[in-house]
């Protein structure tokens, strides 16, 4: 179980990564479709300055981009691209995990300016994305922030009605519910050893009847939201083993809340096989791979 938890570490980086490196090209060819051409100098003056701000964004000037980007949306608040760039620039700032104050800063800018796309264009997808991917970040950079890890959730779940052909909303949707139900399975568990005497409960250990009630009541739905959303991920990508990895880990969180042993085995041996698939599809790729020249 320990390497999945891990891979959430690395993926959320690689995914807002993901989210700043193809949101200018991808967005900007959308929207520049829909903007009308500049009518007033201001307009022009707007342009003129995001142009500038792109060139310094990719030449590595992120602080002078984001004052172009600032200044092009000040002159034109209805030019989307200078939101998009905007949020874009601070995303890049944002460091995933690290705790101060003026980085927090950063991540909230870039939300506000994501949220600012959308309040032009409600459905814009990298916005939604942007924001859903920083949020999850920041709800575990210091402590755990529960209400943040569900706004989160929320905006995966917009990109789904959005696009309900795209796997990997349904893929994070899956792993921000089996981070609420693990997290909550181990703080079940503390609460329970600090209340006995004797032999403790371990990780593994089926939950006692009373501690196994009251985690079926307020985490149920979460793990069985969560199992539909990786099902939903697989069928639109059959070969998605990272979909795989997590939906093992909520079967094994499903078998918590399941009253007998023989129910339990079951879902081990769901997750058994799910990890036996992992390991096939990333061999078959292995060997798919290209091979160097001797």
């Amino acid at each position: 179980m320990l390497l999945p938890r891990i891979r959430v570490h690395l993926l959320l980086p690689f995914c807002l990564l993901a989210t700043i490196t193809f949101l200018i090209p991808l967005t900007a060819r959308d929207s520049l479709s829909q903007e009308v051409p500049p009518q007033t100098e201001e307009q022009r003056q707007a342009r003129d300055l995001l142009n500038k701000g792109v060139t310094d964004f990719k030449n590595g000037r992120v602080e002078d981009a984001i004052s172009d980007f600032a200044r092009s949306k000040q002159l034109d608040p209805q030019l989307l691209n200078a939101r998009l760039y905007l949020a874009t620039a601070y995303a890049s700032l944002y460091i995933p995990g690290a705790p101060s104050e003026e980085n927090q800063q950063k991540g909230q800018a870039a939300i506000a300016e994501f949220r600012g796309v959308l309040t032009l264009q409600p459905q814009n997808l990298s916005a939604v994305d942007g924001i859903g991917s920083i949020l999850f970040q920041m709800a575990g950079t210091s402590g755990f922030d529960a209400d943040m890890m569900q706004e989160s959730k929320s905006f995966h779940q917009k990109h789904t009605e959005i696009n309900p052909q795209d796997p990997e909303p349904y893929y994070w949707i899956g792993v921000i519910d089996w981070t609420l139900a693990f997290r909550a399975s181990g703080l079940y568990r503390a609460r329970y050893n600090l209340n006995v005497h004797g032999k403790q409960l371990s990780d593994e250990d089926p939950l006692p009847a009373e501690v196994r009630y009251e985690y079926a009541k307020e985490y149920e739905p979460t793990i069985e939201e969560g199992i539909e959303s990786l099902q939903k991920a697989l069928q639109l990508r059959a070969d998605y083993d990272d979909a795989m990895a997590y939906l093992n880990l909520l079967y094994r969180r499903k078998a918590d809340i399941v009253e007998t042993k023989a129910q339990r085995e079951e879902l081990g041996k769901m997750a058994d096989d799910l990890l036996d698939k992992v390991k096939e599809i990333k061999q078959k790729r292995l060997e798919a791979a290209p091979q160097p020249p001797n």
